[in-house]
């Protein structure tokens, strides 16, 4: 009677884990995620990027996320800030203004996107003149899509009547 009364008591402690967010990166989590899904879900970590760190960090990926202990969060936060992986996994190769290989998560990649974008539009590029007038920059056909002030199909339009 006392084991099963044991046992009942760490499953509940479990759900309790499970049901809390768990905040990593600036980001919340809910703890019934994978930890695999769960760091795909912070902004800047892809499906690829997450996995990889999930076999660095010998963390089981179908653990949930909320029985993580605070040891090995730092030990995620860490590693993406100062992740040894090869340069093609990183999103940030032979940045513009340091030339090195880096990763950006969260806001710092939203600010630095926003930079190359207000940097190719202050020395005129094709680029910086497409994203300025907000059509496609990478060569796709304007003809048809990415048309501005279309109206909604009005149909047919009746005639006024002229009165003499």
């Amino acid at each position: 009677m006392l084991v099963k009364y044991i046992k009942m008591e760490k499953t509940q402690e479990s759900k309790k884990q499970e049901e809390r967010l768990m905040r990593i990166l600036a980001k919340d989590i809910e703890g019934k995620m994978t930890v695999y899904a769960g760091l795909a879900k912070i902004k800047g970590i892809s499906w690829t990027f997450s996995n990889a760190m999930c076999k660095k960090l010998k963390i089981d990926k179908k653990r949930k996320i909320g029985s993580l202990t605070e040891e090995e969060i730092k030990k995620i936060e860490k590693f993406v800030k100062e992740s040894d992986l090869p340069t093609y996994l990183l999103n940030r190769r032979r940045d513009f203004n340091s030339g090195e290989d880096k990763h950006l998560v969260g806001s710092d990649l939203d600010l630095t996107k926003e930079f190359d974008i207000k940097r190719l539009k202050k020395i005129k590029s094709y680029r910086g003149l497409r994203h300025a007038t907000n059509l496609p920059s990478r060569g796709q056909r304007t003809k048809s899509n990415f048309r501005k002030n279309r109206r909604k199909g009005s149909g047919i339009k009746k005639k006024k009547k002229v009165e003499k």
